[in-house]
């Protein structure tokens, strides 16, 4: 058989293609990447998947194990050569309680289907060997090189030795031959003990009632009289036990009923949940107490966007306040330096006020230089008369200008300031500069309060964006899980919904459980009370009371007593001791017994040593054949460092170093040549377990891990040369597998 492409949707494998070649195959991926996922998805491909198993403590089922990560349904599609032609193999799940189990082969290319073909013999039809004989030979697994005794190997084996049937199992018959012999006799246990001791103690009694029967022949007449007298009384008693056990086989009928319809409704109510795939209430209640959560993080995402709201309002406000300033647009910076220049001006005074200052300052001016002159008059020794005349005017007409002059400059300046004083009331309403400077002052502080109010939005607001998050997360994780088991959950309420009508349904079956429990305990308490083998259901109610009829019988039995004080005692010891006759039959019949089950025992132990003789002479037929097969694989590992190597019937190896006379146990050599010795034995196996004729692939799932770097290529040469005679996977985490083979036409090398 020849593999050619597998694509699968099984486990964390999604539609993924898988494409291999004739001989050596290195297929390299990380650890957790699916190499263990297409092993198994090739076994279940070939022998399909086990419905029936159930998850147990410790191990997970295949079907729940390799279910797809994505909730969807198991598939895959397989195409190889086999038997001289192209199949294409498919699997798909119609119904979740049966994965793969949807099958299909065809030619390839064709849709002819190949006849005979079916999902239940595929494996054993293309590979010519059962699901446990290919698991403990083909399929070589990290976790599973040492070979395991298995009666489907230990039957393959007997029918390659022998005539060829395959329904044999020396261990599975020997088991039984043993089970049998262990129920007749083990240690002091077992029918023929038990059926001895019976026996010697049923002798002793009849050795005992022979004795006593002849003493009680002399008595019995002095009481026949009183006798019928009890017997008549034991009757009615009798009579009272036959209607008591009546009403109790009727009870016991109507508790049985309960019991089992009880049970009839557990079955029912789990079969339902198993099929709808209702989770358990730890699982339940884990999802709704997630559910409830969702409440306490909804209140916190509509708090955050309350407090993100009252920030965006409180930012409006101070954005309002800093916009309504006579500074708004500017920086608090410039805001201040424009409120200081103004108060550099100054408001000059009335009009009149200057004028009049400038005039005087003009007079005094001029009164200044009429002095300087008449005293350069008096120092000439110049009459003053001389120079009036032209002094006086000029001097005059210089004063006027100049004084005009200064007028009109200082007019100007006083028109500007009060131009500027009107844009200053304009802007600011007022032009004190103290009132500017608090406008300014005032400015900045709602500059600085925006500018908070806007650090407290961004914070709240990502407060808010966190916990909607974290909302949304929680809420896909729950309904991810939710849908698991019910795909139309799409929203909380409708998940919330669907758990508690799980809760419901988990509930009906406990309740359904515990009216079971109590039911079966009704019913053991009354089989504890005793229920008669058989009784008259037709039977009528005693005349009289079980009390008066028990008192009247204590009566007749003192007088009976009186009367035959010595008969009544041996009377009790033979009643005690049974009658002589029956004693005697017991004991005949035991002796019979005890000889029958002895001849059985003889006969048992005598075919187990003949069937433990045969399969020694199988085993030593085969033994020799594989231990060497072994050895040579094993020499050609370890590179000639082992010259022997040795199977028992249990498949333990033993091995032997080259120039050691002494076989070593396999536990005493090192991890790394323990690993050799059981892949050269799986190797040895697959060599001549396996049909020639339908050469089957060899799959190693990381079974040269453990391998350093000398074994692993020893290895790798000998799986190269098998693989000229039949395909060879190697999965591997490792590059050196995929590293040494760089180069080499004639290995497959891929990596995941």
């Amino acid at each position: 058989m020849l593999i050619q492409r597998m694509s699968a949707v099984f486990g964390r494998l999604r539609n993924e293609t898988l494409q291999l070649q004739d001989g050596l195959n290195i297929i390299e991926a990380p650890n957790e990447t699916g190499k263990s996922t297409w092993c198994a998805f090739l076994t279940a491909m070939l022998y399909g998947i086990n419905s029936r198993e159930r998850d147990k403590a410790g191990f997970i089922a295949d079907k729940n194990r390799y279910a797809p990560w994505d909730g969807g349904s198991m598939s895959g599609r397989l195409e190889c050569h086999a038997d001289g032609a192209d199949l294409t193999i498919t699997r798909a799940t119609r119904r979740q309680t049966a994965p793969m189990a949807d099958f299909q082969a065809v030619y390839t290319s064709t849709a002819s289907p190949v006849d005979g073909l079916t999902g239940t013999n595929c494996g054993e039809t293309l590979l010519g060997v059962s699901r446990e004989v290919f698991e403990r030979s083909a399929f070589i697994r990290q976790s599973g090189l040492a070979i395991t005794q298995d009666a489907g190997l230990e039957r393959r084996v007997a029918s390659l030795i022998s005539s060829g049937d395959e329904d044999t199992s020396y261990t599975e018959a020997y088991d039984a031959l043993k089970k049998q012999l262990n129920r007749r006799r083990f240690n002091k246990s077992g029918q023929l003990p038990a059926l001895e001791a019976e026996l010697a103690e049923v002798q002793q009694q009849l050795d005992s009632s022979v004795q006593l029967q002849q003493q009680l022949a002399d008595a019995l007449e002095r009481s026949q009289s009183l006798e019928s007298d009890v017997q008549a009384l034991s009757d009615e008693l009798a009579q009272h036990d036959q209607w008591e056990a009546a009403q109790k086989r009727r009870q016991l009928a109507a508790l049985t009923t309960d019991a089992d319809t009880a049970a009839q409704r557990v079955h029912s109510l789990t079969q339902q949940l198993e099929e709808d795939r209702v989770p358990d209430m730890e699982t339940i209640g884990r999802l709704r107490g997630a559910i409830v959560n969702l409440e306490t993080v909804r209140k916190n995402v509509e708090k955050a966007r309350t407090d993100r709201d009252e920030a965006m309002k409180a930012l409006l406000r101070a954005e309002k306040n800093v916009n309504d300033s006579p500074f708004a647009g500017q920086t608090a910076e410039s805001a201040r330096k424009e409120a200081q220049g103004t108060s550099s001006d100054r408001v000059p005074g009335p009009i009149a006020f200057r004028e009049l200052a400038i005039f005087f300052l003009f007079l005094a001016a001029a009164g200044g230089i009429f002095a300087l002159l008449y005293s350069q008059l008096s120092v000439l020794s110049l009459p003053l008369f001389q120079l009036v005349p032209w002094a006086l005017p000029a001097l005059a007409a210089a004063v006027v200008a100049a004084a005009g002059t200064y007028i009109s400059r200082q007019y100007r300046q006083h028109a500007l300031k009060k131009l500027c004083n009107i844009a200053l009331m304009k802007r600011f309403g007022t032009t004190d500069t103290n009132e500017i400077t608090a406008f300014a002052d005032a400015y900045t502080a709602a500059v600085e309060v925006r500018d908070a109010a806007q650090a407290d939005l961004n914070t709240k607001s990502t407060t808010a964006d966190a916990y909607y998050n974290t909302l949304t997360t929680n809420e896909q994780a729950i309904l991810l899980e939710v849908r698991r088991f019910a795909p139309a959950a799409f929203d909380i309420p409708t998940a919330d919904q669907v758990l508690r009508q799980a809760a419901q349904r988990r509930k009906a079956l406990s309740e359904a459980q515990t009216a079971a429990r109590e039911a079966q305990v009704r019913l053991d308490l009354l089989v504890q009370q005793g229920i008669p083998d058989s009784c008259d259901m037709e039977s009528t109610p005693p005349l009289r009371s079980r009390e008066t009829v028990a008192d009247a019988l204590a009566q007749a039995q003192v007088q009976l007593a009186a009367a035959r004080s010595a008969t009544d005692r041996l009377t009790g010891q033979l009643h005690a001791m049974g009658d002589p006759d029956g004693l005697r039959a017991s004991a005949e019949s035991l002796q019979s017994q005890t000889g029958q089950l002895q001849e059985e025992y003889d006969a048992l132990r005598l075919a187990m040593d003949t069937l433990t003789g045969a399969n020694t002479v199988l085993q030593n037929r085969f033994s020799p054949q594989l231990s060497r097969r072994t050895a040579e694989i094993f020499h050609e590992l370890t590179e000639g460092r082992y010259t022997a190597a040795a199977l028992d019937r249990s498949f333990h190896l033993t091995a032997r170093p080259a120039g050691d006379p002494i076989d070593r146990d396999i536990q005493l050599l090192s991890a790394g040549a323990a690993d050799q010795l059981y892949l050269s034995a799986r190797l040895a196996i697959c060599e001549l377990v396996l049909p020639s004729e339908k050469s089957i692939p060899i799959i190693l799932d990381d079974a040269l891990t453990n391998f350093d770097d000398e074994r692993c290529a020893a290895a790798l040469r000998w799986l190269k040369q098998a693989a000229a005679h039949r395909q060879i996977l190697l999965f591997t985490c490792h590059s050196r597998e995929a590293d040494f083979f760089a180069g080499d036409p004639e290995v497959a090398v891929q990596r995941l």
